[in-house]
């Protein structure tokens, strides 16, 4: 009876540790898969072309529950009941909006009006492209507002932020709240290396544009997650080891009337690398 005991208690001690033995031979046990800290979720200009209803539908069908807004679906002069309605819409398809953008703002009165818009629909982040001459000023805006700023990066054809690495900077000396949407697709369109910048950039990316691209020049174009020439399982690696925890939202600029395949096959592909690498 000992013996037996002692045998139960070896094996539970053995299954805490990853292995058991058997006739003394070691045999893995499966462990839990670890929980990334990042989520996906979908920018709203993936949309462009479709109403809120049909926009909705779509994250259904692909399991996305995380919208960054975009003025088209709510606008910016929304009344805080046409803001309620609009939450309890997304609730009832199980999507959390989580940012607003992005927005260019040409003035002060723009940025104060971004701050009240992302106030009033009550997210914590912002994307958007401001002047240059006008970061100082935004910096005002995140410590009376407490909410972070995210600059967006748009590629060669961006006089005022093409890469990561010309809006980190322009940021790196200001508020810590301010910070980069790293798009990584306009970045390697830009000839930069996304998953290096991702681990040079990291602590102050705080959004993620999440695609793939053709080509790394001016000509290149968004494709399915999976066809482009960004290595995604690198991408997603470097996300685990800078311990990114916002949102990786694909925006998906291929097939725009007709996204709905391209949009399937780039979430099942991001969803396989990341469950494949764990």
């Amino acid at each position: 009876m000992n013996s037996r005991r002692n045998f139960v208690k070896s094996g539970i001690a053995s299954l805490a540790f990853g292995t058991v033995s058997f006739k003394d031979q070691p045999v893995a046990v499966p462990q839990p898969p670890r929980e990334d800290t990042f989520k996906l979720g979908i920018a709203g200009y993936s949309f462009v072309n479709f109403k809120l209803d049909e926009s909705l539908a779509m994250m259904r069908k692909t399991d996305v529950h995380y919208l960054c807004i975009k003025d088209f679906h709510l606008p910016y002069k929304s009344t805080a009941e046409e803001i309620a309605a609009f939450h309890a819409k997304l609730k009832e398809s199980g999507v959390t909006g989580y940012a607003v953008g992005p927005i260019y703002t040409k003035t002060h009165e723009d940025i104060d009006n971004a701050f009240d818009y992302a106030k009033r629909v009550g997210v914590n982040l912002i994307v958007g492209i401001p002047n240059h001459e006008d970061l100082e000023y935004l910096a005002t805006k995140v410590k009376e507002y407490d909410i972070r700023y995210a600059i967006h990066n748009h590629g060669p054809e961006d006089k005022l932020y093409p890469n990561a690495a010309s809006v980190y900077e322009k940021i790196k000396d200001l508020d810590s709240r301010i910070g980069l949407c790293f798009d990584m697709g306009h970045n390697r369109r830009d000839n930069q290396d996304s998953v290096a910048d991702l681990g040079k950039y990291g602590k102050r990316i705080f959004d993620i544009h999440l695609k793939n691209v053709t080509a790394a020049t001016k000509d290149g174009k968004t494709c399915e997650l999976g066809r482009g020439i960004i290595d995604i399982p690198a991408f997603v690696n470097m996300l685990r080891k800078v311990k990114y925890s916002g949102s990786c939202s694909l925006e998906y600029e291929k097939d725009m009337k007709d996204p709905l395949a391209g949009i399937a096959e780039s979430v099942g592909y991001f969803r396989g690398v990341c469950e494949a690498s764990k």
